[in-house]
């Protein structure tokens, strides 16, 4: 299969940090772009509340507490 090119705006901090970036890291984005974008046009990708629910079960299975979750929402940064 050949590759084609596609643009996709992005905000202009990622567009900077993308031509900044090395290009042994912009290989690494494109190819995770495209299982991205392939799981989206196929129909596979998860919506956000099941991302948050995934999210949240990893959290509790390292151990996250809704204490320690309040704790850290909490934390001014001192």
């Amino acid at each position: 299969m050949s590759n084609l090119t596609i643009t996709i705006p992005v905000d202009a901090e990622l567009a900077a940090r993308y031509n900044e970036a090395a290009p042994e890291i912009k290989e690494k984005i494109v190819q995770a772009l495209n299982l991205r974008l392939r799981e989206v046009v196929e129909g596979e990708a998860e919506d956000l509340e099941q991302v948050m629910r995934r999210i949240s079960r990893n959290a509790q299975a390292r151990g996250l507490t809704p204490e320690i979750l309040e704790d850290i929402l909490n934390d001014d940064g001192h």
